[in-house]
């Protein structure tokens, strides 16, 4: 392993300050993507800035009735913190299906937002990765792409986003709130990862040497009417296949609002607008939500071996919304 120097703080400043200027510096948060990538040499950092020791945990209301989730909160803490999962259940329940509980327990809110993807030709330093190496090739996309991307993918990269938490928090239109020596900042979650373009080790909208200090959830009473639900190659520890984050609120047998995000077919988390539009202020039935579904997975392009993603994203955001409209929603 390469030399690096490691240093923990306490204080906002101090972690910015000691990032400032250095080009291979990385935020040290629990590791449990970090860590894995320095093993294998696709992450090289010269200084690790330990940022677990920060005032940034806890989750706490906001003044107009959202939820402030700090960047150091463990997944675990998120996930169980009671206010989170009775406004926003289908946040707790995307946490609690991503990874195993001993990672939940170390992994941070922060740092599940800038995981790196999970592509194998990534991790693999024998292979192409425009993400790890631009300009160097895609090895994906004529090689094993079965779980890669569908949507907005381009000829540089067809990876997917990995993380389960980021799909419920761009239905919710969470914001993410970071800090720099220049001030404070905050980008809307849906905002916060680029697209692919020609540029994919281009991953998120944050300034040089930022730090995320928390993701605001605004306040929502159709996010109390919401699930997770994720299908992935094996039971536990897994990655989406694809995934489905659904917040649905029905009167009169009538949508009258409804959030849809979807991961597992994009470099990010998808929002799905198009499958919103049909549905809002339309009956609520089976014939509309596959509707709604296909309408959102026309735009789909699939590669040789993973045409199988469209058809099962389609059935997954049906049965979703099936299974949320026949639920009485909490006021």
């Amino acid at each position: 392993m390469r030399q690096f120097s490691y240093r923990r703080v306490t204080e906002v400043r101090d972690a910015l300050t000691l990032v400032a200027g250095h080009d291979d510096a990385h935020y040290l948060g629990g590791g449990t993507n970090l860590i894995d990538l320095m093993k294998n040499g696709v992450e090289t950092p010269g200084r690790l800035v330990d940022v677990r020791r920060l005032p940034l945990d806890g989750v706490r209301p906001t003044p107009d009735g959202g939820l402030l989730i700090g960047a150091t909160t463990t997944n675990s803490d998120a996930a169980a913190d009671p206010e989170v999962r009775r406004r926003y259940p289908a946040l707790s329940q995307a946490v609690l299906a991503g990874a195993s509980g001993q990672l939940r327990n170390m992994a941070t809110v922060g740092g599940n937002l800038l995981q790196r993807t999970r592509c194998g030709y990534f991790a693999d330093l024998s292979q192409p990765c425009n993400k790890r190496t631009p300009g160097s090739g895609c090895a994906a996309i004529t090689g094993a792409h079965h779980n890669h991307a569908v949507l907005d993918w381009t000829g540089h990269c067809v990876a997917t986003h990995p993380s389960d938490m980021a799909v419920p928090l761009a239905a919710f239109d969470a914001v993410v709130r970071y800090e720099t020596l220049e001030g404070p900042g905050e980008i809307p979650l849906t905002d916060f990862y680029l697209p692919v373009g020609d540029r994919p080790d281009r991953e998120t909208a944050l300034p040089p040497g930022a730090l995320i200090t928390a993701v605001v959830l605004p306040p929502s009473t159709t996010a109390r009417r919401s699930c997770y639900r994720k299908v992935r190659e094996r039971a536990s520890y897994a990655f989406a296949t694809v995934s489905v984050a659904v917040a649905l609120d029905v009167e009169d047998g009538f949508v009258r609002d409804v959030r849809i995000a979807l991961g597992g077919v994009a470099s990010r988390p998808w929002r799905a607008r198009s499958a919103e539009e049909v549905l809002r202020d339309a009956p609520a039935t089976a014939g509309r939500f596959r509707e709604a579904a296909e309408a959102e997975l026309a735009a789909a392009e699939p590669l040789r071996d993973n045409a199988y993603k469209v058809t099962l994203a389609v059935n997954l955001i049906e049965a979703v919304l099936t299974e949320l409209s026949g639920k009485k929603g909490e006021r």
